[in-house]
């Protein structure tokens, strides 16, 4: 494969780094990184998730409370209720990886400031020192993982690009303002399971498959909201698998990887079947219901007709959201089955994702996420993916961002995005009419009080209409997806016939 840029895995740090490239590129990257690395700190000056709002505070508490428990407790209790650890206050609920990141960001802040991750008397700690080294933590992760992952991702699948148009996407992967909303805003680490994913998806473009089965593995052990993407993994690479010399041995030498992955993340905990049980039912919270808050997916749209959860029990909802997310994401992957390829691939990830967020189980508004960065990499091949999602994904996240605190970032990244990135000639009728019914929803929710009867009515009205855009861009990039099939099979028939 001498066209593609020399990569070089780590293992030890978990991501596909690029080591050659055209020196132009290099110095292009630096600076979009280094851009993206001041809005991040610019952002990381407002609020924040539960920002002075006790007893639970919010997402910001949550992330600085596994820190206290990894490195104060043992490992057998991270996952346990005992009189140390009360699961009923932010208990850990995501895979060992998201621990063990807990643990080594605890150690961190345990060395500057001690007393952010004291045991029991840390809670709700909020000193400005703290905030600050809070913040450094994520935007270390995302110079860690998610920026050498971005990096690597368009200099593999953009290498025959022009310099401007690389830099340009790059720029778009690296500014992307819903997830800087939400990781340096709002306060999470996404930045670590998307950037692996990203890297397992540069890695697939390359044909690594060993190393994008590792990185896809260390993805699913970050976050299990990782899952969105498993059918486009396993789709893609088991069609690649069919067409090799030994398919059987192929699929074998993945699922070693995956499996040997799996048993490094999970080895702490594999010394008994209720220790594994026990962190299984912090990762699926059936307890909680269908849905919390107003996100826009099917079910909480319907909802405001169909009372989904007085009408049925958790379990029978659990059962209805998997079959209906199967039947959304079969079509994706018989695909890629049948005919795997590169761009096939990332619009599979695209697909399976969304239909993951529209009909799984306990989806929040911060999942729309997912969709995102696969609509965000492919920004040169479908241009009008983008320009319809980020605008919608920001907007379907608008009430949290407000109650977080977050208005003045929200607007400055939302013009940043259209000054920066959306040409003035893609303004037709069609996008001005959609852009002012936008305008008019942040204006109600902003201005006005709803009624008393319906205080969520401006919520409802926001994924309503939310939900409507992405349905749309859902129907249109399956249809792309397929047609992009038939096209290739167009030109494969013409080529032979020559």
């Amino acid at each position: 494969m001498p066209k593609n840029p020399k990569i070089l895995f780590f293992p030890s740090l978990g991501f596909i780094g690029i080591m050659r490239d055209a020196p132009s590129f290099r110095v292009s990257a630096i600076f979009i990184s280094a851009v993206a690395v001041l809005i991040r700190l610019l952002t990381g000056l407002h609020s924040y998730s539960g920002a002075g709002n006790p007893p639970k505070y919010g997402d910001y508490e949550a992330q600085r409370h596994w820190m206290e428990l990894t490195i104060n407790l043992p490992v057998s209790d991270w996952y346990r209720n005992t009189t140390d650890n009360d699961l009923g206050y932010w208990g850990l609920d995501y895979p060992p990886l998201t621990a063990y990141q807990s643990y080594i960001h605890g150690v961190f802040m345990r060395k500057f400031d001690e007393q952010s991750v004291a045991l029991h008397s840390s809670r709700g700690y909020e000193s400005l020192h703290s905030k600050v080294l809070m913040r450094w933590t994520v935007v270390l992760s995302d110079l860690a993982i998610f920026f050498p992952a971005a990096i690597a991702f368009v200099a593999a699948y953009y290498r025959q690009r022009s310099h401007e148009e690389r830099v340009w996407v790059l720029a778009l992967i690296l500014l992307q303002p819903a997830l800087i909303l939400i990781d340096h805003g709002h306060f999470q680490y996404n930045c670590l399971s998307l950037g692996l994913a990203i890297g397992a998806a540069a890695a697939v473009i390359s044909r690594w498959e060993i190393v994008a089965c590792v990185l896809f593995s260390l993805s699913l052990n970050h976050k299990q909201m990782s899952m969105y993407y498993a059918p486009a993994f396993f789709s893609h690479l088991l069609g690649i698998s069919l067409r090799k010399k030994y398919p059987v041995l192929n699929v074998l030498k993945l699922g070693a990887a995956v499996l040997s992955t799996f048993a490094l993340c999970w080895w702490p905990f594999l010394h008994s079947r209720e220790a594994v049980l026990q962190v299984l039912s912090r990762l699926v919270p059936i307890h909680r219901g269908l849905f919390e808050d107003y996100v826009s997916n099917f079910w909480c749209v319907s909802n405001l007709l169909i009372k989904w959860k007085q009408l049925l029990p958790d379990r029978v909802l659990v059962q209805l959201a998997f079959v209906a997310t199967l039947a959304c994401i079969l079509p994706s992957m018989l695909q890629q089955i049948l005919r795997p390829s590169r761009r096939g691939f990332l619009l599979a990830m695209f697909n399976c994702s969304f239909a993951f967020y529209f009909f799984s189980y306990q989806v929040h508004e911060k999942s729309i996420l997912l969709p995102v960065i696969p609509g965000t990499l492919l920004a040169l091949d479908e241009p009008l993916v983008w320009r319809w999602l980020i605008p919608g994904a920001l907007m379907s996240m608008f009430p949290l961002l407000v109650r977080d605190g977050l208005l003045l970032p929200y607007f400055a990244l939302l013009l940043l995005f259209f000054l920066g990135f959306v040409p003035l000639r893609s303004f037709n009728p069609v996008a001005a009419s959609s852009l002012l019914g936008g305008f008019v929803l942040h204006l109600t929710y902003l201005l006005l009080d709803p009624p008393a009867r319906y205080p969520y009515l401006f919520e409802a009205f926001i994924a309503a209409y939310t939900f409507a855009y992405f349905a749309a861009i859902f129907l249109y990039t399956n249809y792309r997806q397929w047609s992009r099939n038939r096209v290739l099979s167009s030109t494969q028939k013409r080529k032979k016939k020559v």
